[in-house]
């Protein structure tokens, strides 16, 4: 009976035949299968663990999202946040570093990059229609004048937090030696290290601002009980500065081996003397081949109008004088 199957489906489809009715039927089983999958009972442990993934993606949020701020605010938490609470940790470490420590600092900025890019890409496109229009106007200028603006102001809000912490980088990096000198005569006169750091930081207010304000946060915390070693980890991660960094891993270890504080600060404070000296004279010695290029295009043209104009004027007289 197969032999004859077989005979009658070659004789009908060619040699391939078996194969092809062999697919065929694969194919309509498979067809078949699709409305039993779909109409089969869902296992219970299966609805068990997608509630309590949605419990924890709830939680997740929530705790990403803080309901105790800005009230305005929260009603556009979900387009104002990152998603994922490393993307949220690395934009709040970049805004604490540029000095922004409001509870709201992120989603301002992100509000500010929003408003600012759709704002100026309205504002470009309208400029466009109504002044600079024309049937003959390259794409390229189109999407220069349309996008450009929007581009501009979606970057303006980064560009303004790299050149805030460039510039509190620099502040710190200025004022640190100082304190550190500071810090050394207060714990060599009898006091604790918190009483130093707290009278530093009010010493430092009207020169270094930046440096008292980080002075400041980690008296707080030790006010407020926060292990030492965990503030002084924070603060060096605040400001990002390679020589706060090291100051913390001294003092912890310092702490840590049960060796004396003064002796660390105060070889810790000659090194960062040390170090603010090369970066004067590094930066004298950078200033000629800095100055070279302004001096020539400040020296050289006028000095070549002095000697030259005369000859130029004269040959001009002769050439008239000759005609």
């Amino acid at each position: 009976m197969l032999d004859t199957l077989n005979s009658l489906i070659i004789a009908k489809l060619g040699p391939a035949g078996p194969l092809m009715v062999i697919a065929g039927l694969a194919f309509v089983m498979i067809l078949a299968s699709i409305p039993l999958m779909l109409g089969s009972r869902a296992d219970p442990m299966d609805k068990l663990r997608e509630t309590a993934r949605q419990k924890m993606e709830k939680d997740t949020r929530a705790v990403l999202r803080d309901t105790r701020r800005n009230e305005k605010l929260n009603k556009y938490a979900q387009y104002l946040e990152p998603s994922t609470e490393e993307e949220l940790g690395a934009a709040r470490k970049k805004l604490l570093q540029a000095g922004y420590r409001s509870r709201d600092a992120v989603r301002i900025y992100y509000l500010a990059q929003m408003v600012l890019g759709l704002g100026l890409l309205a504002i470009g496109t309208v400029y466009y229609l109504t002044v600079l229009d024309t049937p003959d106007t390259p794409l390229h200028q189109k999407l220069m004048w349309i996008l450009g603006p929007g581009a501009a102001g979606y970057m303006a809000p980064k560009y303004w937090i790299t050149r805030r912490i460039a510039e509190r980088h620099q502040q710190i990096e200025e004022g640190f030696p100082d304190a550190l000198d500071m810090m050394l005569v207060c714990v060599e006169a009898g006091q604790s290290l918190d009483q130093s750091i707290n009278r530093v930081a009010r010493e430092l207010r009207a020169s270094y601002a930046a440096l008292a304000d980080e002075f400041e946060i980690v008296c707080n915390e030790l006010k407020a009980g926060k292990e030492k070693s965990a503030v002084l980890l924070d603060m060096g991660e605040r400001c990002g500065v390679h020589d706060v960094s090291s100051f913390v891993v001294v003092l912890n270890q310092a702490a840590s081996f049960g060796t004396s504080i003064a002796d660390a600060l105060r070889v810790y404070a000659g090194e960062m003397r040390d170090k603010r000296v090369m970066r004067a004279e590094e930066k004298a010695n950078k200033l000629p081949t800095k100055m070279t290029l302004t001096t020539m295009m400040l020296t050289v043209p006028p000095l070549m109008i002095i000697l030259v104009g005369p000859s130029l004027v004269g040959l001009g007289k002769l050439a008239t004088m000759g005609k």
